[in-house]
């Protein structure tokens, strides 16, 4: 469901549309940061239901929907930036009719280490500003919450929530994405409580640190001469059977 081929939806009389809205911010330069997670999950979603492509922009946002797997769903991406996420979301959910016990919204989450996931049934924004415009424009928090971690910031938030994964991250970003779909589609079917069961202990794997990165790049494996470089600079890496320490240092 990439923002240039939003899709649009048409209700049925199946029953009430689950909807699942993704956060994040419209233009090519965010496409891949943190703080679009929310849209890669949705994107994720759409792709196994055949959607991408498909339908039109309205209410601000970017909306798809159908019958997927025996579910009556809706997918929305405010194109509205994120700080504005709710006017989009006010909008859905008048045109839907929608409950607010019927919303899940995927989110990034930087409090959370980078692969966790954890539901939550209301609360605040948790310094999430897209949440707080959600609150304010709906004037509830009574409304379910999917937070993905993308690990704490090394110096400002800002930085950390608009830049692009490292790659030590993004060579597990689709498993990743792959389970956030799993969580949202299971919220759909059983609830948040019982979702929430099942996933908010979800461990993601470790990284490969030898093949997380090429040759040369930051976490990549060492060269020839036993040098690799890391975030903070070039290191020796201690050679198998050694018994010193690392003999390079940050450049």
């Amino acid at each position: 469901m990439p923002c240039s081929a939003t899709a649009g939806h048409s209700s049925g009389a199946t029953g009430i549309n689950k909807i699942v809205v993704g956060l994040g911010n419209p233009g090519d330069e965010y496409r891949e940061t943190r703080h679009n997670i929310g849209w890669m999950v949705l994107d994720r979603l759409a792709d196994r239901a055949g959607w991408s492509g498909r339908g039109r922009n309205r209410d601000a946002a970017a909306v798809v929907g159908g019958r997927f797997r025996g579910l009556d769903l809706v997918l929305v991406k405010p194109l509205t930036f994120m700080n504005e996420s709710g006017i989009a979301v006010r909008k859905i959910l008048a045109r839907e009719r929608a409950p607010l016990g019927e919303m899940l919204v995927v989110v990034d989450d930087f409090a959370l280490p980078f692969g966790k996931l954890r539901f939550r049934e209301g609360g605040g924004p948790g310094g999430h500003n897209g949440l707080r415009s959600i609150i304010d424009e709906l004037e509830s928090e009574a409304f379910s919450r999917l937070r993905i971690g993308i690990g704490a910031p090394e110096r400002g938030f800002v930085d950390h929530v608009l830049n692009k994964f490292r790659p030590d991250e993004k060579a597990r970003l689709d498993e990743l994405l792959d389970t956030a779909a799993d969580a949202a589609e299971t919220w759909a079917r059983v609830g948040t409580n019982k979702a929430a069961s099942e996933f908010n202990s979800f461990e993601l794997r470790p990284a490969d640190e030898d093949r997380i990165a090429p040759p040369g790049e930051v976490d990549g494996p060492p060269n020839a001469d036993g040098i690799r470089r890391t975030r903070t600079g070039w290191r020796k890496v201690k050679a198998t059977g050694s018994s010193s320490g690392d003999s390079g240092g940050d450049s």
